[in-house]
């Protein structure tokens, strides 16, 4: 299994944080054109699977699969957005975007007294202990194609 890349959003779509591992096509755009698109698509469904879900969506959209990915979405009560980049055999994606919102983020950054909300993350302490996280999944793995 593959992790390819994440992206974090706050509730008005700014992007806070990208990070790629295994990641081997580029899209042909900028980063922030690609996380505007990204959002954009995410902001889409959400109202799409909202509208004609014919049960009440509690949990709402959590993930979509083509045949070449997966895109994993977990959203907090606070509106941060994390988005996941897997290949498509990846299992509980959703207990990892839990731990990594509850261990990670939530220690690295929302505890980090330098950082103001709504602002890029750039603490390096986050973006190594969000490495070493991602690299200890079972998920995180070099899958060739």
């Amino acid at each position: 299994m593959t992790i390819y890349h994440l992206y974090i959003f706050d509730k008005f779509g700014t992007m806070l944080y990208y990070a790629e591992w295994n990641r081997t096509k580029k899209s042909g755009v900028s980063r922030e054109e690609e996380a505007k698109l990204t959002y954009g698509m995410l902001f889409s469904i959400k109202s799409f699977v909202s509208k004609i879900s014919p049960h009440d969506p509690r949990e709402g959209f959590l993930y979509y699969k083509t045949n070449r990915y997966a895109l994993h979405y977990m959203e907090t009560p606070s509106g941060l957005k994390f988005v996941l980049y897997t290949d498509t055999a990846a299992l509980n994606v959703k207990e990892l975007l839990q731990q990594l919102y509850s261990k990670i983020w939530v220690e690295y950054v929302v505890r980090d007294p330098l950082w103001n909300p709504g602002t890029p993350v750039t603490s390096e302490l986050f973006q190594t202990k969000l490495d070493e996280f991602i690299k200890q999944s079972a998920l995180y793995g070099i899958r060739n194609i």
